[in-house]
């Protein structure tokens, strides 16, 4: 009888390799997709900090932009309960590579786009502070980098559905 081999991976994971990998990827989701909204709200929370020097009546349009980034968060975390109830012991390696993937797609997209959400939101407060009347622009642009923290939750949705069929 031939010795089984074990990689560390495999060894590291308790022998599961599948387990693993899935709960990395709802890990990343989670992490990235939170990191990337943490992110996002401190530049616009600084550039709300930085208005409100000029002109004290704004917080409230300023507060609601600022607030923008918080979503992709959401999203990240609303994955993982869509997810997380595919997980089990017997996830086969096909299942947990697309839980997998999820996470990266949401987890990645999550981050990118509270960033630059944060830059546009960012520069209407700034421009708020300046006594420019733009908050419902900024509100319209901001709002365009949602749109694809949206398609990746959904993205999530739509694989959580084809999880079962990969049995």
């Amino acid at each position: 009888m031939e010795p089984v081999t074990t990689s560390l991976a495999q060894t590291m994971a308790g022998g599961n390799l599948a387990y693993f990998l899935a709960w990395i990827g709802m890990f990343l989701m989670v992490a990235l997709s939170g990191i990337g909204s943490a992110w996002g709200t401190v530049i616009g929370g600084s550039a709300t900090v930085g208005a409100l020097k000029k002109r004290s009546d704004i917080f409230p349009n300023c507060m609601i932009l600022s607030a923008l980034p918080a979503t992709q968060g959401l999203y990240g975390f609303g994955a993982f309960f869509i997810l997380s109830t595919h997980i089990t012991l017997e996830i086969n390696m096909m299942q947990a590579s697309a839980i997998f993937g999820a996470g990266l797609i949401m987890g990645v997209v999550g981050l990118i786009s509270a960033y630059f959400q944060a830059k546009i939101v960012a520069n209407g407060i700034e421009s708020i502070g300046a006594g420019n009347d733009v908050f419902a622009n900024t509100l319209i642009l901001g709002v365009f980098p949602e749109l694809y923290a949206i398609i990746a939750f959904a993205t999530c949705f739509l694989i959580g559905g084809a999880i079962p069929g990969l049995a």
